[in-house]
């Protein structure tokens, strides 16, 4: 089986790599994804691949029956949206749409997983249930399609089983995946505050309530909470502060904007509401009102301890020992967690690096690429634990 889909994947591969590239070239903001769906709809009809579409507007279900259809389901999911960025990669296919850019590697989520489904439509009579290709768009932007999508039945008629994802990961090597069994990535909580005091003339203070203080407060007393935690993973941090006042304008309103990341959903409650309670302190102690938004995001991912240690040991059939590794824990967020909210779930990583080629540039920034040979790992391996998973 092995050697068989190594086969296709290099029979597959320029192609594969061609659909990438159209992807990278023509990235689409979240929810917005038009051409995008458009264009991989076509690919599934040139390969005559049953699909719906419409799901959240842009997102498709494709499918693929083996034999005895009604015997399992699995699914695999990627994600086709970009991030808002200016793409600064001198390559051929770098984007064409000003500040847009596949940055965070759903051009390559997208591309391997049609890899995979080529190679296993390929496969089908040697396998028995049917597999679902989840194709979501706007996994960047809360509430996220994935939510959106299971509450549009993209996981029943049939009932899938289990679900697979693939991430890149430009800390790990091309050629290698990683694998973290049980809780794996954290919640994502924003953050919205609006310190409203009252300004004037920095040279009276008599006559000014300064929002700039209550805020510098606010932020050491959150801060100090949240580094003394030692029992739960958690990240607390303030990324924007914006007051519009200058050397002697004390400014009226202080906009202040975070993220607080968890992995622990009793302790993520009981944060928001304690967060709630030193804002309502600082509010009183200076005299002011606070406006304090919590926008709740995406829940912790936690994958499925069998069928990740399952996927596991199938990588290091198909890769060799050397090549798969466990990974820790990570703050950062995915909305895929929805997914594995509802079914059991394995959400690996796919190595990008290249360091000779001068491709190490991280997730999210205007120089992110992969070394594309990931695209011969992503479908061949996705294909082969799907097979020896249904």
């Amino acid at each position: 089986m092995i050697e068989n889909i190594k086969k296709l994947v290099e029979n597959y591969f320029s192609e594969i790599v061609s659909i990438r590239r159209y992807l990278h070239k023509h990235p689409e903001l979240s929810f917005k994804e038009y051409k995008t769906s458009k264009y991989i709809k076509s690919i599934l009809e040139s390969w005559n691949i049953e699909y719906t579409d419409d799901y959240v507007e842009t997102g498709i279900l494709a499918i693929v029956k083996g034999k005895n259809p009604d015997k399992n389901c699995i699914a695999i999911r990627a994600d086709f949206d970009a991030l808002p960025i200016q793409e600064e990669n001198d390559v051929e296919y770098a984007s064409v749409n000003k500040n847009v850019m596949h940055a965070c590697g759903h051009d390559v989520h997208t591309s391997s997983m049609l890899g995979a489904l080529k190679i296993l439509n390929e496969l089908k009579d040697s396998f028995e249930g049917t597999l679902k290709f989840i194709f979501q768009p706007a996994e960047e932007i809360i509430p996220g399609g994935a939510k959106q999508m299971i509450e549009e039945g993209v996981l029943e008629n049939p009932n899938v089983n289990k679900i697979f994802a693939q991430h890149v990961f430009p800390d790990l090597e091309v050629g290698k995946v990683g694998f973290k069994p049980g809780m794996y990535m954290a919640s994502t909580d924003e953050v919205h505050i609006t310190i409203k005091g009252k300004g004037g003339h920095a040279a009276l203070p008599e006559k000014y309530n300064n929002p700039i203080i209550a805020s510098s407060h606010l932020i050491i007393a959150l801060n100090d909470y949240f580094s003394n935690i030692k029992d739960f993973p958690c990240v607390f941090a303030i990324g924007y502060i914006n007051a519009m006042g200058s050397t002697n304008v004390i400014p009226d309103e202080v906009k202040l904007k975070g993220t607080f990341r968890a992995m622990n959903e009793t302790f993520r409650a009981d944060s928001l509401q304690k967060m709630i309670e030193i804002n309502n302190k600082i509010e009183s102690d200076f005299n002011l009102c606070i406006d304090f938004h919590i926008k709740n995001g995406y829940p912790f991912l936690e994958n499925d301890t069998v069928l990740t240690n399952n996927a596991f040991n199938l990588s290091k059939e198909y890769l060799g020992k050397e090549n798969v590794i466990e990974l820790p824990i990570r703050m950062t967020g995915e909305d895929f967690s929805y997914f594995a909210l509802e079914k059991p779930s394995c959400f690996y990583r796919l190595g990008t690096r290249n360091e000779n080629l001068g491709i190490v540039h991280g997730l999210h920034t205007s120089k992110f690429n992969v070394d594309e040979n990931a695209i011969k790992t992503g479908m061949g391996l996705m294909a082969y634990i799907t097979l020896k998973s249904i």
